[in-house]
């Protein structure tokens, strides 16, 4: 091999030290007291047993990053199905996001000022209780552990968990596809329960969090503390 042959491979090797020194690390835990399937894009999915993890590695850069959990799934040997919440297109390796209601965790890696934003999301309704944190760099984490599913108003109440108000009513009193939107009787009942999480589309003051690039990222779906009784609807 020629010095010449070498650069190709010299450059690759190098391509995939520097991804690999800035991804951050995603560990995806189950604690639910029932099997959820995990999702992520990017990611793809994963059957997640009690106690069981995932753990996926994430480019610096990434935007409009999603994780969230499925319940109620089945799929066959070639990974097509359904899931009751949370289906991505009927496949186990998710490409695309999930249809509500799913609890979502949102981030986007090494952004302006080099940080991280996150938040957990109910824009999109409530299937599990989650918690979000980083796992360095002095940053707190968010969780949201209420009984949602219990306490559903009876409007939004779907087979596997509780929809948000746009995704039931489809106005733009809750959507905000103007642009001018404030919050809700509906979003309140949300946020009273799960103060850091995003419960409208303008709800950033209080649902954005940052924390330096560089540190990974723990999920847990039914974290200590959620309410015994946050199973999903049909389970109850």
């Amino acid at each position: 091999m020629t010095p010449s042959d070498k650069l190709p491979l010299l450059f690759l090797l190098l391509t995939i030290f520097i991804s690999t020194t800035h991804a951050a690390t995603f560990v995806i835990r189950n604690q639910c007291p029932y099997t959820v399937w995990a999702a992520a894009v990017p990611g793809g999915g994963r059957r997640l047993d009690r106690g069981q993890s995932w753990t996926i590695n994430v480019p610096a850069g990434t935007a409009g990053a999603r994780i969230w959990g499925r319940t109620g799934c089945n799929f066959d040997a070639g990974g097509r199905g359904h899931c009751q919440t949370g289906d991505c297109g009927g496949v186990l390796h998710c490409t695309a996001y999930g249809v509500p209601p799913n609890t979502l965790a949102e981030y986007a890696l090494k952004q302006f000022s080099n940080l991280d934003f996150f938040d957990i999301s109910l824009v999109d309704g409530f299937n599990i209780p989650m918690d979000f944190s980083p796992t360095g760099g002095g940053c707190r984490g968010i969780r949201c552990t209420a009984d949602i599913n219990g306490q559903c108003p009876k409007a939004l109440r779907v087979p596997g968990g509780c929809n948000n108000p746009c995704t039931t009513f489809k106005t733009d009193e809750y959507c905000c596809n103007s642009g001018r939107c404030g919050p809700t009787n509906y979003s309140r009942f949300f946020k009273q329960r799960c103060p850091d999480a995003y419960s409208y589309p303008k709800d950033d003051p209080t649902s954005t969090f940052t924390c330096p690039s560089g540190v990974n990222y723990r999920v847990v779906f039914c974290p200590t503390g959620s309410s015994t009784s946050s199973l999903p609807l049909s389970s109850q």
